[in-house]
């Protein structure tokens, strides 16, 4: 389980860009972040992942509190893993050689091994294992790019816009894959998405975000099922 408690964040100390940030994921519950650009998605995961440091507020992880702790010790000790939305990839690097970096602190045996199950997972992965990343379509590398977060085997994933820039038909092949992650891994997903409904879609819990603070929360299937929280923040109707 993780808790953001009251967390206040920004990039210069004369700005602040999560302004009270409040929630929570259980174990492996996936629970998708939502609201328009600038309204502090991606500044939170950044925040949780180590890269910003909260002003106010903390961060708690399976009951520690590892607010002031650093993105490598977070990684590496606490068992987060983080997806960017973008250059998330070594494009000049293979797909195995891609994995050797999110293994790169484990004993080489575990690390190959965790390779082959993750091929297994993936077959993609496999069927371009010594070709680089750059060979690969965009569908693919966010494939890639999330089997690497998953070589130490975190406890808590997070996802910065996974479907950003991908096709329809593409972007459903992702989500499939969050979704097997989760059931294979149980592994806790906190992810950022602009594509609502099909992130809500695989979801269990969703927090709608406007101006650095928590607007709307609830279950998945009751955000997509309310006309008012699909025409106010969701873009559309309820069919």
């Amino acid at each position: 389980m993780i808790i953001i408690d009251h967390v206040v964040a920004g990039y210069s100390a004369e700005v602040d860009i999560l302004k009270g940030m409040t929630l929570k994921a259980e174990h492996a519950e996936i629970v998708t972040l939502l609201g328009p650009n600038g309204c502090g998605k991606s500044t939170l995961l950044k925040t949780i992942a180590g890269f910003l440091k909260p002003r106010e507020g903390s961060i708690t992880l399976q009951g520690k509190d590892v607010s002031a702790l650093p993105v490598h010790h977070k990684i590496r000790h606490c068992g987060i893993g983080f997806v960017p939305q973008t250059e998330n990839v070594f494009s000049a690097l293979t797909v195995r050689e891609n994995l050797q970096v999110g293994g790169h602190y484990l004993p080489e045996r575990d690390a190959r091994a965790r390779m082959e199950e993750l091929c297994e997972l993936y077959p993609v992965l496999k069927l371009k294992f010594n070709a680089p990343a750059a060979s690969m379509s965009g569908g693919e590398r966010q494939i890639l790019a999330l089997a690497r977060a998953l070589m130490p085997r975190p406890g808590l994933l997070l996802l910065d816009e996974p479907s950003a820039g991908l096709s329809p038909k593409v972007l459903l092949e992702v989500f499939d894959a969050i979704r097997e992650v989760r059931a294979k891994e149980q592994v806790t997903i906190l992810m950022v998405e602009q594509n609502a409904m099909e992130a809500l879609r695989i979801s269990d819990r969703a927090y709608v975000l406007s101006m650095g603070t928590v607007a709307l929360t609830g279950r998945a299937d009751e955000l997509m099922s309310d006309s008012q929280v699909r025409e106010l923040y969701l873009g559309g109707r309820a069919a």
